[in-house]
């Protein structure tokens, strides 16, 4: 749900590479892929369990909302300044050492948060968990390319897609259960426990079929990438509680001005970390726009709906988990189903069916009251969990479509990398849009907490319609039919908002 299917499998070393980079026989692929396959579990299971805890650690920790959303907002962000730079690791790193160093880093910091006796150690151990998916998700894709025989690797996609469809299903579910047996300390304890078995398998049984070829690492570009992606996020996350102070305002500054280096030097160095000419492309352009806005829009109502469900409906964790899990099964259905139907139906009738039901859906959120029927919650959930897929598959099969092969790799690369930072992005704004919506309604003499969070939640949800909007009005500029891709120049002054170019 979270994480392109198409991720990073298309990275290809360079043209300099040889014949031992070509896909091997293994007698056991998928014993090989074993310790991969459980760390991206572990990953997609941690970004989808996070939202139902932060009740909980707000009242431990004695936290406003805007400091426990870090819990998402730095892991997304971990994973996106990692994502783009691990085509490089593994043409530097064995592939089993990368492997292992990131399962190593989810392990330490699952154990970490079990034990954080402050906010700030538990925001560290969660930050590594994020480093420890970004490595994992591209490796994975990349290691399939090399350890399945090509007449098999349709399969191993698929057995990688269910995977990351499966973990995000259950994720709140068990959450919600270890919170009401134990505490959420627990989920960490249940983390680092199949991290030590997924580190065990990936030291028996991975090698490491990825051949090294050791070019030049732009050092600068990673840099740039980090501290524009992260002064960009921590501006717009420190908006909820700072408002717009100094301090806010000069991470923007900061963030935007980065962020335009960062791409400029992208489009005029000859190897870039990424190659953001694939966003000159419209017909990749557009999607990925949509992509962005329908992830983002998934993000802020999956921010919201676990905690309105118990500090606004008064329901126990375990019992907003189990609520979350119809939505979550139909929203991995819908996703299988979107994929087979793009070749008949194409992108833009999908997408555009996809944001009607999710504007729909939208509507009925905002219906929610302290007292609603959990019937009408149900109802909102599985209708924005059917349109959210048929956004995302279809947009994301027609904007890899639409490029040239060489430039496959980065296409996946930025439209994950523009997810990730996005859907960070989209979590602080409902934070912040949330709290405006509680002070509102203090101000206007409004007395019960609960009213107050429900109000304050119908902001975010309103937030989360108008990117849903954006991508209605985006899906009749999609093609019906596929037209060879045209490169055309791209520059930071071109028609095109540098934030977007920096993505």
């Amino acid at each position: 749900m979270s994480v392109n299917q198409t991720t990073v499998r298309n990275i290809q070393p360079s043209n300099e590479t040889s014949a031992a980079n070509e896909p091997q026989h293994f007698d056991h692929p998928h014993k090989i892929m074993l310790g991969l396959y459980i760390s991206v579990f572990l990953g997609m299971l941690s970004e989808t369990s996070m939202n139902i805890t932060l009740p909980d650690l707000m009242t431990d920790f004695g936290i406003s909302s805007g400091t426990a959303q870090w819990m998402v907002v730095g892991y997304m962000l971990a994973i996106g300044v990692v994502l783009p730079c691990v085509g490089f690791m593994l043409k530097w790193v064995k592939a089993k050492t990368l492997v292992l160093f990131a399962l190593a880093c989810f392990l330490i910091g699952a154990i970490v948060c079990t034990v954080a006796p402050t906010f700030p150690i538990l925001l560290a151990g969660r930050i590594m968990q994020g480093v420890s998916t970004g490595i994992a998700l591209p490796t994975m894709y990349a290691a399939i390319m090399r350890v399945f025989p090509p007449h098999r690797i349709g399969a191993a996609n698929g057995v990688a897609g269910l995977v990351i469809m499966f973990a995000p299903v259950i994720g709140p579910t068990i959450a919600g259960a270890l919170i009401g047996a134990f505490s959420w300390r627990a989920i960490f304890a249940l983390f680092a426990l199949v991290a030590v078995i997924a580190i065990v398998c990936t030291a028996l049984f991975f090698v490491t079929p990825i051949e090294r070829t050791r070019p030049r690492v732009d050092v600068v570009s990673i840099l740039a990438s980090a501290i524009g992606f992260g002064c960009l996020v921590a501006g717009v996350s420190l908006i909820s509680d700072m408002g717009f102070s100094a301090v806010v305002i000069g991470l923007l500054v900061v963030g935007v001005i980065v962020l335009a280096f960062y791409a400029h030097r992208q489009l005029t160095i000859d190897d870039p970390l990424l190659d953001l000419r694939a966003l000159g492309i419209a017909a990749f352009r557009t999607p990925a726009i949509m992509i962005s806005c329908s992830f983002s829009c998934t993000l802020a109502f999956m921010y919201l709906v676990p905690q309105e469900l118990q500090r606004g409906m008064g329901l126990s964790s375990t019992v907003a988990g189990l609520l979350m899990l119809p939505g979550g099964v139909i929203n991995a259905l819908c996703t299988l189903a979107a994929g087979r139907m793009f070749d008949r139906y194409g992108a833009k009738r999908l997408v555009w069916a996809g944001a009607v039901l999710s504007l729909i859906g939208g509507v009925l959120f905002c219906m929610i009251g302290v007292s609603t029927p959990v019937a009408l919650f149900l109802a909102a959930h599985i209708i924005v969990m059917v349109g959210i897929p048929f956004i995302q598959q279809s947009a994301q099969s027609a904007a890899l479509k639409s490029l040239p092969g060489r430039m496959a790799a980065d296409g996946s690369t930025i439209m994950n990398t523009m997810q990730q930072v996005c859907g960070a992005i989209a979590t602080a704004v409902a934070t912040c849009l949330l709290g405006l919506g509680q002070a509102n309604y203090t101000a206007a003499g409004g007395t019960n907490p609960s009213q107050g969070f429900v109000d304050g939640s119908r902001y975010g949800y309103l937030f989360g319609m108008a990117l849903v909007a954006v991508v209605l009005v985006l899906s009749f500029l999609l093609k019906e039919h596929h037209e060879e891709p045209r490169l055309v120049p791209v520059s930071v002054t071109a028609d095109m908002p540098v934030a977007e170019l920096a993505m």
